[in-house]
């Protein structure tokens, strides 16, 4: 993506945040050290976060790559709760999402933010990217209005133990916002969701219906032909 705004009070810890929900790629794995910096330095989030921050970043750190990047798409790819996806918390699979992603990415346009080809305007860390690009009051504002989806991820993260729960604690402190948890509802495993239906189920080689069961039977009576009355 690129951006043309000059960075406000606490932009870079907002892109911080953002590349820290990334995948963590190689890339990533080589500024870990530099984005720690980044956050100490500006000093927008309290010391408590700041060591939850830390605590994240080292066990990125100490993560071996396949294990990491394994982790990350099984929280995040492969679960609703913790989607960072945030209109999926908001119209799921409705016909709502597509309009409402059509006017995220107008929005981004006009502060001069345009998406790379393949990017989503709802994926939580293109949406810090453009929060970044705000005046403070405006930011601020403008994650407040997503604090309660920030909280259920929040305690989606918290409910599976994950170390990544500090940055939407991150989020909601930068937002002015208290963490209050979210009762989450058990999740059908994605794996059951993604089944396809099976081909002609119910249907046997027996007729209409599973194979060993009772089938009625239906007579039907044939009319005879007509014979022709020759003269």
């Amino acid at each position: 993506m690129q951006l043309f705004n000059n960075p406000p009070m606490a932009s870079k810890s907002l892109r911080v945040l953002a590349r820290l929900l990334g995948y963590p790629d190689a890339e990533l794995r080589r500024n870990l050290a530099l984005l720690r910096d980044t956050l100490h330095e500006e000093r927008a989030l309290s010391a408590q976060r700041l060591a939850e921050m830390d605590a994240l970043i080292d066990s990125l750190e100490r993560a071996a790559p396949l294990a990491a990047e394994a982790g990350y798409v099984e929280l995040f790819d492969r679960g609703h709760s913790t989607s960072l996806h945030l209109f999926e918390h908001v119209h799921g699979d409705s016909r709502e999402r597509g309009p409402a992603m059509i006017d995220l990415a107008q929005t981004y346009e006009k502060a001069g933010l345009f998406l790379a080809e393949g990017e989503m305007p709802d994926f939580l860390p293109v949406v810090l990217e453009f929060t970044s690009t705000q005046p403070p009051r405006e930011a601020r504002e403008f994650l407040a209005e997503m604090a309660h989806i920030f909280n259920a991820i929040f305690s989606a993260l918290q409910q599976r133990s994950s170390a990544y729960a500090c940055v939407l604690g991150a989020l909601l402190e930068l937002a002015g916002e208290k963490v209050q948890p979210v009762k989450i509802a058990a999740e059908e495993p994605i794996d059951a969701v993604w089944q396809e239906p099976v081909v002609f189920d119910g249907c046997s080689s027996k007729g209409q219906v599973r194979p060993d069961q009772p089938q009625p039977i239906h007579i039907v009576h044939k009319a005879r032909p007509t014979q022709g009355v020759q003269a």
